[in-house]
């Protein structure tokens, strides 16, 4: 009976946490909303570059065919939030296309075109693993890979904000909003004992935690230096 209630609660602790992890990715998922309003309102991408967009697409589609019980088990709150996270990219995608120079959309067509192909090969290969352990741990290794290297982004712009020594190009919403969707999925990875989950997702938990430190410090340095007489000595 003791061991049914731990059971108990450690599913619906896991099933809280995915549903959180669900609602902090929309933050994600909304924030380049104004980058397209721009690009809508000017009908050009400008300097913009949709690579991040077409690989956000794929790492979603990896990472929600993993969470399909043919795949694993007991995940399927990392499909619903990996496959809204697909259908936004895909708008996003979309979007660029339309407002893109014609060499630019051409090479954006193609590489959209090679995200579906080089999905279907994963999702097809997989089914023909008969093993579903075999299949469990293909797929799981792959998308793992997937998140760890959408972590060069967050590492980039750490780099930005100590060179600048600015916040500038780090918004406060998209750290939170990282640090809240990561530490969601570590711990509902943890719940459902899958390092698949939880290892990507302590990986981003702590670069949230470094984000949100380094926007706190620059921030009011920002401040304290906004404070100081714009006098410049040569001494």
């Amino acid at each position: 009976m003791v061991v049914l209630g731990s059971l108990q609660t450690l599913a619906t602790c896991k099933d809280a946490a995915g549903i959180a992890g669900n609602i902090f990715a929309f933050g994600l998922f909304l924030s380049p909303v104004p980058t397209f309003r721009r690009i809508i309102r000017n009908e050009s991408t400008e300097q913009f570059s949709g690579l991040p967009y077409i690989y956000a697409l794929l790492n979603c589609l990896i990472t929600a065919w993993y969470g399909l019980p043919m795949i694993s088990s007991d995940n399927l709150l990392v499909t619903t939030v990996n496959s809204v996270g697909a259908v936004f990219q895909l708008v996003y995608v979309i979007i660029f296309i339309r407002h893109a120079e014609k060499a630019k959309r051409l090479r954006m067509l193609g590489l959209l075109l090679t995200v579906f192909g080089l999905f279907a090969v994963i999702a097809i290969g997989s089914l023909l693993i008969v093993d579903f352990e075999a299949r469990h741990l293909t797929i799981g290794f792959i998308s793992c890979a997937a998140l760890i290297s959408m972590f060069a982004s967050p590492l980039f712009i750490i780099n930005l904000v100590i060179r600048t020594r600015s916040v500038e190009y780090m918004p406060f919403h998209l750290s939170l909003s990282t640090f809240l969707m990561s530490t969601s999925f570590l711990l509902y990875g943890i719940f459902n004992f899958d390092p698949f989950v939880y290892v990507p997702n302590g990986i981003g938990t702590l670069l949230g935690i470094i984000q949100l430190f380094l926007f706190s410090y620059y921030k009011s340095s920002s401040r304290d230096d906004s404070r100081e007489p714009l006098i410049v000595s040569y001494s």
